[in-house]
């Protein structure tokens, strides 16, 4: 049952991400796989999402799990009132809607750090691992890492083709995924 729902997960993401697929190097085909390792995560761990709750690995699962949702909110909402998002931003099919910004945002939850939604995916990701944390799911969260990593590093390199000089500067005042750490 979990090869056919990760089967299913598959085809979906497959075909959320078909324009990115297409574009080895940008931020949306690395993301795919990231979303690939947090799919076979969730199902590796989906049968011990509520047995033993107050187990300190499902403690900070937990916080883990609700602290995702933070920059995820911030970060959408960020996106969409101050993005200035345009239906044909130039050169790059592959961006989704809300992604398709026009206007730097350095402000709110991105005066802090460069990669929100990024940083909730990592965020899901070690709170769906500390589940149950085990072998298979600690490689299944690294690859998830390494790629959500991935992801934002190409994202950088289209953001400073797009905005230039300004998101160079932007970078050396912020960190990547988590304020004042990385």
């Amino acid at each position: 049952m979990k090869l056919l729902l990760f089967s299913l997960g598959t085809l979906v993401l497959t075909y959320i991400s078909r324009a990115s697929l297409n574009r080895p190097r940008s931020h949306g085909f690395y993301r795919f796989f990231a979303w690939e390792a947090i799919l076979a995560l969730l199902l590796l761990n989906v049968d011990f999402w509520f047995r033993d709750p107050f187990a300190w690995h499902q403690l900070i699962a937990w916080m883990l799990l609700f602290a995702s949702l933070i920059p995820l909110a911030f970060g959408v909402h960020s996106l969409r009132s101050r993005g200035k998002q345009t239906a044909h931003r130039e050169g790059d099919a592959s961006l989704y809607k809300f992604e398709k910004t026009t206007q730097l945002i350095t402000t709110g939850i991105y005066s802090y750090i460069r990669h929100p939604l990024y940083s909730s995916l990592l965020l899901l990701a070690w709170g769906i691992f500390f589940k149950l944390p085990s072998l298979l799911g600690g490689i299944l969260v690294i690859t998830a890492t390494i790629f959500l990593f991935l992801t934002a590093k190409a994202d950088e390199v289209e953001c400073t083709k797009f905005f230039g000089p300004q998101y160079q500067e932007y970078l050396k005042k912020t960190r990547m995924f988590l304020p004042y750490l990385f």
